[in-house]
């Protein structure tokens, strides 16, 4: 029954810690609210708003105040028993966003039982002294020193050689309560490559003071406060300690834990009539965050105390009469289940919880208060192309293409902002400087001069002149602004010469991923004439998959006379395709 208890309890946890992963949390709030500014701070966040100093003043924030319970385990020279409980509150606030300090208070209730037998117990008063009636009270052996210098064997409540020994199994139940101050080690915020987060890992260390009172369970209240007959069991083996332990428990004891436990007398410091001793703590936690007030927190926390009597137990089993001091200290463990609270009017919640470089992300993401200057790109000869990407200087008032080269629509050499003759025949050039041409002088009569009256046949690639090439990024087919821009000067050329195509020729042709990114390189070309240049796609010869080019790149030529080829191709492998 208990265990399905136990599982239980796991699987609420598992369900409430996914439930928490599921929530939109961590909120960042707002820097330029003043009301969330300590006065205090009020300075710094003065001259931050008005752009004086580079950050913003800490927030105020949330106090968190939490209970806890769970199992609680003492460590020592008898073995503990698991299920014990243990119950704790703390309050917490944070002084950065990774450093915090924590006030805990922790009630525990821990037990402990042998599945050996001791029989050198006659130095702990626990089964001895420390039981009224001396005819109660245990046989030990133990060691003195005869006359003559003669170690002699006795019995540890008769003096006598010759007296029956007893032996017993140890046993405790000790009820601790503590108080620490805990320095808390925020680890989420030791990187920052997330604005917000569902759940904070966490380390600390603190100091405080432990209060406890050991007891033994060495007399049956049952049978008129006998000793035990621990004789009537026998010892058993480490495979089967808990079968003898559940035995034990529940055919000899009687779990009144009426006896005091060796506790150092006198000299022991005390608190509330319990002794009182110094203690360390160190552990580590993850906490939940179920919505901006409320985490869940698993725990475990381990404590050190400087003494070793949290057990009621501190002497070695050696020789008969001759037991010595363990000369170490018992130590708690602490597993926790906790449930968390944020508490605080005009506050953010507690800093653990929050991103410190939240506010410097954002602005270069989105500036709201950084005062950027206007950029300023150079344009020496005001052609409205950029230095940068200009390929010379334009006279004024010369228009030009979009790397800034003057047009020259005729192709004779003269740009059009001096060009004379706007359009000069190809059979009237070389031109002069003014852009006019040298034409035949005319015939009087047609007929006698059939050769000068003739149209001559067009020479594309004289009017296109070389035309440029077009890179990919390699495994793509997407056009970069380079690309596009050097596609918009050969519109421009073929928009004036509409009787001229224009070959789109694409490379490489090994395998079939090969095959279709050439196909998907002479698409993407044609595809950006016609669609945004507006150019017919009867303008263009579809040519992909040839050898001796670079696999990333596609050429451009004017078709030569008689030239000709489809304008549209279907795709060697459909499934390869890149949209």
């Amino acid at each position: 029954m208990a265990s399905k208890k136990y599982l239980f309890l796991v699987v609420s946890f598992c369900l409430l810690a996914s439930y928490g992963f599921s929530q939109r949390v961590g909120t960042s709030y707002d820097v330029k609210d003043s009301s969330l500014v300590p006065g205090k701070r009020m300075p710094q966040h003065t001259e931050f708003l008005n752009g004086q100093y580079n950050f913003p003043s800490k927030p105020r924030n949330q106090w968190e105040i939490g209970v806890k319970g769970g199992l609680f385990q003492v460590s020592g020279d008898i073995p503990a028993q698991f299920v014990s409980p243990g119950f704790g509150a703390h309050v917490r606030k944070a002084f950065g966003y990774i450093f915090s300090l924590r006030l805990e208070y922790l009630y525990g209730i821990g037990k402990g039982y042998s599945f050996r037998e001791a029989e050198n117990y006659a130095k702990n008063p626990a089964w001895g002294a420390n039981i009224a009636d001396p005819n109660q009270r245990y046989s030990a052996p133990k060691a003195i020193t005869a006359v003559g210098g003669n170690r002699q064997i006795v019995s540890s409540t008769t003096g006598l050689a010759n007296t029956p020994f007893e032996h017993v199994f140890y046993n405790y139940k000790t009820k601790v309560q503590d108080l620490s101050l805990q320095a808390v080690f925020t680890l989420n915020n030791v990187r920052f490559h997330k604005s917000k987060t569902g759940f904070n890992i966490y380390g600390f260390a603190g100091v405080g003071g432990s209060v406890y009172d050991t007891k033994v369970n060495a007399l049956d209240e049952d049978n008129n406060n006998q000793n035990y007959n621990f004789g009537s069991i026998a010892q058993s083996s480490y495979k089967n300690r808990r079968d003898f332990i559940k035995d034990m428990k529940k055919n000899i004891l009687d779990g009144s834990f009426e006896t005091d436990a060796e506790n150092q007398g006198e000299r022991r410091p005390k608190l509330f009539g319990n002794t009182f001793k110094p203690s360390g703590t160190v552990g580590m936690g993850i906490a939940f965050k179920l919505s901006n007030r409320v985490n869940l927190a698993l725990e475990d926390r381990w404590t050190i105390v400087k003494d070793d009597l949290l057990d009621g137990q501190r002497w070695q089993e050696q020789a008969w009469g001759d037991a010595t001091l363990t000369r170490d200290f018992d130590s708690y463990n602490y597993m926790t289940v906790g449930l968390n609270i944020n508490l605080g009017a005009k506050s953010v919640e507690p800093l653990w919880w929050l991103n410190p470089l939240d506010y410097a992300y954002s602005e270069i993401r989105n500036p709201r208060l950084m005062r950027l200057p206007k950029p300023v790109l150079p344009d020496v000869d005001q052609d409205g192309v950029t230095d940068q990407f200009d390929r010379e200087q334009t006279p004024a008032g010369c228009p030009v293409d979009s790397h800034g080269v003057s047009l020259d629509t005729d192709g004779d050499g003269v740009p059009d902002c001096k060009d004379k003759e706007l359009i000069t025949p190809t059979y009237c050039q070389p031109v002069d400087a003014d852009g006019v041409g040298k034409c035949p002088v005319a015939c009087p009569d047609p007929d006698k001069c059939p050769d000068l009256f003739k149209e001559k046949p067009m020479d594309c690639a004289a009017l296109m002149g070389a035309l440029p090439s077009v890179s990919f990024k390699a495994g793509s087919n997407k056009l970069t602004d380079d690309a596009k821009a050097v596609l918009a000067t050969v519109a421009s050329k073929l928009r004036n010469n509409p009787g001229c195509k224009v070959v789109v020729v694409g490379y490489c042709s090994s395998n079939k991923k090969e095959q279709q990114l050439s196909w998907d390189h002479v698409n993407a070309v044609i595809n950006y004439f016609v669609d945004k240049e507006g150019v017919s796609q009867d303008r263009f010869i579809f040519n992909y998959g040839q050898e001796g080019g670079d696999c990333n790149t596609v050429d451009l030529r004017a078709a030569a006379e008689g030239e000709d080829g489809p304008n549209r191709v279907e795709p060697p492998h459909p499934a390869l395709r890149k949209n």
